[in-house]
């Protein structure tokens, strides 16, 4: 049977990079980080680590099991708080990840809603964008996880992932206040065009195919206060969900809806129900 407190010392070695690293990280002596993976490697059976200069690094089998150990204490570190909350939710603590206009928008009044509620529970939050929060989740660095996608398939599909409603949002376009009113896609089919990294882009060249042209992307930031003012500057036009509008509105600009552009925004969490009382609580207060 794998040793949690070696499986402990071998994410710490992966993390960091080197023995002596890990041993400062986990407040160890470093020769008994080096015991530890000594041990690990008799247990196993494999090699785990291998001499690189004055390094060390880990083999194939040792990435192999350093990511699933990554998972089997992130499970473990979720089931002692839990455990925590089934005893009730007069403490205990509950990880969210969520993306950016989320977190500037509901995310802040469920806490309050939580926090009034369940005073004693301990809400942590993480920004990131619903790739990594999913990550997040199946690892489990965090209990829920708040994600968005468009259409009727996207990431949060999976063995073990259940997803909870929360809201549809319409796309915007967003063009400079300055100029003629907001009109729809193809009318900006010379236009410049500011768009998010090349995993985020996808939605407005979908938009813009079934208008009939391909932007032209001159500027690229996942930052919607940041798209915003490039847009009142007359740098470009681009489309925003309404949730980014709500958590911020630069006066420079104005918007138009999309008819039939719709981003669908749920939680997602992991693992069969029923959910622990205090991912319940969440849940409860972010719908």
């Amino acid at each position: 049977m794998l040793d949690i407190v070696r499986l402990r010392v071998l994410l710490a070695v992966s993390r960091t990079g080197s023995v002596t690293a890990a041993a400062r990280e986990l407040h160890y002596a470093q020769p008994s980080v080096s015991h530890h993976l000594a041990r690990l490697e008799a247990e196993t059976g494999a090699k785990l680590v291998q001499r690189v200069g004055r390094g060390i690094r880990l083999t194939e089998a040792g990435r192999l099991l350093a990511e699933r150990a990554a998972e089997i204490l992130g499970r473990l570190d979720s089931a002692s708080a839990e455990l925590a909350a089934h005893v009730g939710l007069r403490a205990g603590r509950v990880r969210l990840a969520a993306f950016p206009s989320a977190l500037g928008t509901f995310v802040p009044e469920a806490a309050v809603r939580l926090a009034h509620d369940h005073p004693g529970l301990d809400l942590r939050l993480a920004e990131a964008e619903p790739p990594e929060a999913l990550r997040m989740l199946r690892a489990g660095d965090v209990d829920v996880a708040v994600v968005f996608q468009y259409g009727p398939h996207g990431a949060a599909e999976g063995a073990g992932l259940r997803t909870t409603p929360l809201l549809d949002e319409p796309s915007l376009l967003v063009v400079p206040g300055s100029g003629p009113p907001a009109t729809a896609l193809r009318d900006h089919a010379e236009s410049r065009w500011i768009a998010g990294c090349d995993r985020c882009r996808a939605h407005l060249l979908d938009l813009c195919a079934l208008a009939g042209f391909e932007p032209r992307i001159s500027f690229t930031t996942d930052d919607y206060v940041a798209v915003q003012a490039m847009v009142a500057a007359g740098l470009g036009v681009a489309v925003l969900p309404r949730l980014a509008l709500s958590a911020h509105r630069h006066p420079g600009v104005q918007v138009t809806e999309l008819p039939g552009s719709t981003r669908r925004v749920f939680a997602a969490t992991y693992g069969e129900p029923p959910d622990p009382p205090a991912i319940a609580a969440l849940l409860a207060a972010l719908r």
